[in-house]
């Protein structure tokens, strides 16, 4: 034990607490912070079909593939976090993102601002890879916010009655159930990823991290069409005579329709469908049966990593060459965010600059959180300027409206 710590190299020490990267040899411990903080415990994943081994070593790709940092005291780990390398897509372009996870402190240590030291270093690290955004599931709204998080991106959570579910609809194709490793069920997600803001791409890890907690009772169902085709899946479960969908995807209205008649023709053993839409607008409309049960709550959280190296790869719906904007950015975090970047183009070209902070034109002066929301597409121009979110001349509001392209971001991944 005393050759392994002399090994470790700490980042920063204060008395008996000692900040450094987690690896292999501290699986135990990671786990069992992981757990205790969220409240997992080792029955209830028995109980969904887990080996004791599989507990133990479930997390263990994320120490292999992952930065995770932590406080240890006197050799007990005490708080960390960890940081993916993720690939999202912004408005067709894919970008590589950090991805927040493994928040987490025992309670006797709180309080001593351990979190805040981790995501800074976390935000550092994400800097020094080049990661131009963040996103995390948040525990807690404010705090994150106070670190530059904003939220992004809305969970809505639908129920719909048996007698509620919609007619079938003539389809030359047929939905049939695969296996949970289905290739032609992850190409119609890739496909899907790739042509709609907001989704992550996933990896094999992604992937992994998409099933790792579901219970066994887990099937996906495809949609092909008439050339066997696959244009759609849902993923769900039933329980109770309750139709539980995790994830419905399709690519086209026929595979929307044929997955509908697909849950549709359970109507004999089940009661109602309950679900989660992650595409920010409600489903009731499009039911002929519209009183069906919807909410709406915050999902996902982003934050913009390097405001330069975002603002040059943002593909914004136009690129006037006579017109300069300048976004006069405040970043309580990251230092190298703070102050006037000039944004131009040229021959298709974005220009980003920072300059000295002395224009009186064009400026819009926003936090890190409000160019995060305002640039994902969550909360339009108009809206953060009528609630004071952002300053600027009000002639500004229509080149923002007509710059930043429309649409809300679609993220359904947990990790």
């Amino acid at each position: 034990m005393e050759n392994q710590k002399e090994n470790h190299k700490y980042l920063e020490t204060n008395g008996d607490y000692r900040m450094r990267e987690l690896d292999k040899s501290d699986l135990e411990q990671f786990n069992a912070l992981l757990q205790y903080a969220f409240q997992v415990t080792s029955y209830e994943l028995l109980q969904t079909g887990w080996e004791q081994d599989e507990i133990k070593y479930a997390k263990r790709p994320i120490l292999e593939a992952a930065y995770v940092l932590g406080w240890f005291y006197r050799e007990k780990l005490a708080s960390m976090i960890v940081v993916y390398s993720m690939k999202v897509n912004i408005h067709d372009n894919i970008m590589d993102m950090g991805g927040i996870t493994g928040v987490a402190t025992y309670p006797e240590y709180t309080g001593k601002g351990l979190i805040h030291s981790l995501m800074k270093r976390a935000i550092n690290y994400m800097h020094d890879q080049e990661f131009p955004i963040s996103f995390l599931y948040p525990y807690s709204i404010p705090f994150y916010r106070k670190m530059g998080w904003e939220i992004v991106s809305d969970k809505l959570s639908f129920t719909v009655k048996d007698t509620q579910l919609p007619k079938a609809r003539p389809v030359k194709g047929m939905v049939e159930r695969v296996s949970l490793e289905s290739e032609d069920y992850k190409n119609v997600y890739s496909y899907f990823a790739y042509q709609r803001h907001g989704a992550m791409i996933r990896d094999s890890l992604a992937w992994d991290e998409y099933w790792r907690w579901e219970n066994d009772d887990m099937i996906a169902a495809v949609y092909y069409n008439k050339e066997h085709k696959p244009l759609g899946y849902v993923v769900y479960y039933i329980a109770n005579e309750i139709f539980h969908i995790k994830e419905m995807v399709y690519l086209n209205i026929e595979a929307n329709y044929g997955l509908w008649n697909y849950v549709s023709a359970h109507f004999s053993m089940i009661t109602q469908v309950q679900g989660d839409n992650y595409s920010g607008e409600p489903m009731a409309y499009l039911f002929e049966d519209s009183e069906i049960t919807e909410t709406i709550s915050p999902y996902i959280m982003a934050r913009i990593i390097d405001v330069k190296d975002f603002l040059t790869e943002y593909p914004y719906q136009i690129q006037p060459e006579d017109f300069k904007i300048h976004f006069r950015v405040i970043d309580q975090m990251s230092s190298w965010n703070n102050g006037d970047f000039m944004v131009s183009w040229h021959n298709g070209e974005t220009i980003c600059e920072q300059v000295e902070d002395n224009q009186s034109i064009n400026v819009v002066e926003l936090s890190i959180n409000t160019l995060t929301t305002m640039l994902m597409g969550y909360k339009r121009p108009t809206y953060l300027y009528d609630h004071e979110k952002i300053q600027t001349e009000y002639y500004m509001l229509t080149w923002l409206e007509r710059l930043i392209p429309v649409e809300k971001p679609y993220f359904s991944d947990y990790f």
